[in-house]
């Protein structure tokens, strides 16, 4: 597992994650569809909602190495869905 150094205590990446992710989910969703319940969003909008969502993701969840060529490489939406609904 890897482990990050914060101060003199040792916190896991995955704990900072799920903590970041929290923060995505009550701050941020909450502000970008604020009002959206009353609204009938266009196809447009909705489009750039996602849009908008997987680009926070992949700055939360960065790069992932691929075992076959041994070279980083952006994770793909769906692979960021399935992170996302799995934390």
């Amino acid at each position: 597992m890897l482990k990050s150094r914060v101060g003199n205590t040792s916190v896991s990446l995955n704990m900072i994650t799920h903590r970041i992710l929290n923060i995505h989910r009550t701050i941020i969703l909450s502000v970008v569809v604020y009002g959206c319940e009353t609204l009938s969003l266009t196809m447009r909008e909705e489009c750039r909602i996602r849009v908008f969502e997987n680009r926070v993701l992949s700055t939360i969840f960065g790069s992932k190495r691929d075992e076959i060529r041994g070279e980083w490489r952006k994770i793909h939406n769906e692979e960021l869905n399935n992170l996302y609904s799995t934390l």
